[in-house]
């Protein structure tokens, strides 16, 4: 189409940055929303602990000396 001067039309940009903030915005909203969906969390802030706080983890166990 390029080959044609009728389609050689000027483009303001900010129209288009508009455009691809809006595509980028509907996009995210449909991505946020099936993780919200699937219990996915992409971030997550420091390390998972498991078991009770402050005692011995469940996974662990104590080391005995071998005598």
């Amino acid at each position: 189409m390029t080959f044609f001067s009728v389609f050689d039309v000027p483009v303001f940009w900010p129209i288009l940055l508009v455009y691809w903030c809006m595509l980028l915005f509907m996009t995210m909203k449909q991505q946020i929303k099936h993780m919200i969906k699937h219990k996915y969390v992409p971030i997550s802030w420091g390390k998972k602990q498991y078991g009770k706080k402050g005692g011995m983890d469940a996974g662990s166990a104590p080391i005995k000396d071998s005598k």
